[in-house]
């Protein structure tokens, strides 16, 4: 109840803010390419927060961490134990968490945090007196970056939080679910693990997130030591930047979908489009491209499910399929087309996410890479219920009504 009232005044506070416009074309060169490198998916939160706090145990050097929700629950609990084992160690702990994500979280927490060695910087504070630069209420840092040592790295979309800590497994099966029902207040979610020349990206974009925000005290650190080819992947780390207007992942989106030629899978927690994203899939699909879609069946706030339903009508129509996730609440954004090339992060499809978001996502050119997130996209389909073109015209009147309202607010959500 907490979280969606947040979520209220949010949405409020955001409306008071002038909409800008749809990101265009990159205004900068694509960020590189680079080879060597491994990558594992990680799902579900269990599996991720183990593997994070694994490397974290093993730091020598530092340990630098970006995330939009840092709850002080039992997730919060034991980050404080690692960070002052660590920091006795001697090792440098830098902490950078959103203001908006983790209003929720008590201060005391993170001055306890401080007081086990970490230096800790929100990022830009809802509270205008407590901004060390230009108060944008509107701009949120929806990143989750852990880096450790310069050596690994982790992105996606899971942040620490302790409602991660069930995972997404399913105590029903889809047909004894009904459409809308909370079944399972878990989380679905999936995060990467980097290993390799593609970690310098990612700690650039935490180092340049903390100048950012002029956070003071940062730890001196090595914190790009050489690195060696751990793998045969090619990663490339696209960001988003609302105050140049720009967002790389919007646009690398639009260019894949526009030029594939079997098939487009996306699983998308926010899934609220702009034109361009709509018609990109509709032109797919029309082409005779296998065009899927796995999204939530419904969420921690329900204006965006429908705003996002307000458009399969269009989509189902052109041959779109169209999967509702039932048994979880669906955060993942993940994408793969024609089996080659891939996508985790943090990026949903959405106008917060293309305008307002700072965001990290790591693209995986490798068809082993590929394939993996592919059987996981199946499994979550077959997990799901499929929205059929006759069953979506006969749907009832309120719930129409529910999408008309969600849809007038969509820029906002």
């Amino acid at each position: 109840m907490r979280r969606t009232l947040i979520v209220l005044a949010w949405v409020a506070l955001a409306a008071c803010a002038a909409p800008a416009q749809a990101p265009v074309a990159a205004q900068r060169p694509e960020s590189p390419l680079v080879g060597g490198n491994d990558a594992q998916l990680l799902i579900d939160g269990p599996r991720t927060h183990a593997a994070m706090f694994a490397a974290m145990d093993s730091a020598r050097d530092s340990i630098n961490l970006e995330t939009y929700i840092l709850e002080a629950g039992d997730i919060g609990e034991r980050l404080l134990r690692t960070v002052a084992a660590k920091t006795r160690q001697g090792v440098k702990v830098n902490v950078l968490y959103d203001g908006v994500g983790s209003i929720g979280t008590p201060a005391d927490y993170f001055d306890r945090l401080k007081q086990a060695g970490a230096a800790v910087c929100e990022f830009n504070p809802v509270n205008p007196a407590k901004a060390r630069r230009g108060w944008e209420v509107n701009n949120r840092n929806h990143r989750k970056i852990l880096v450790v040592d310069g050596r690994v790295a982790f992105t996606g979309g899971i942040n620490l939080s302790s409602v991660y800590s069930s995972g997404s497994r399913a105590h029903r099966a889809p047909q004894e679910v009904k459409p809308g029902e909370p079944s399972d207040r878990g989380w679905r979610d999936t995060h990467v693990e980097v290993e390799g020349p593609a970690v310098a990206q990612l700690q650039k974009l935490f180092l340049d997130g903390w100048a950012h925000e002029n956070c003071p005290g940062i730890r001196s650190a090595a914190y790009y030591p050489r690195l060696e080819a751990r793998g045969p992947k090619a990663i490339r780390v696209v960001s988003s930047d609302p105050e140049q207007g720009r967002s790389e992942m919007y646009t690398t989106l639009l260019r894949r979908i526009g030029t594939a030629r079997e098939r487009v899978w996306l699983t998308v927690g926010y899934f609220v489009p702009d034109e361009e994203i709509l018609r990109a899939l509709v032109d797919a699909a029309r082409r005779r491209v296998d065009v899927r879609l796995v999204l939530p069946g419904f969420s921690d706030f329900w204006a965006p499910v429908y705003a996002g339903r307000s458009h399969y009508g269009e989509l189902l129509d052109a041959g779109v399929h169209i999967y509702e996730w039932h048994k979880s609440i669906m955060h993942a954004k993940t994408a793969v087309i024609d089996g080659t090339w891939a996508s985790v992060g943090s990026t949903n499809l959405d106008w917060r996410s293309f305008v307002h978001n700072w965001e990290a996502d790591v693209i995986v050119e490798d068809p082993a890479f590929a394939q993996a997130l592919e059987r996981r996209f199946r499994e979550d389909a077959a997990g799901s219920i499929e929205v059929s073109a006759s069953q979506w015209r006969s749907r009832g009147g309120l719930e129409r009504a529910k999408e008309w309202l969600a849809r007038q607010w969509q820029y906002f959500l």
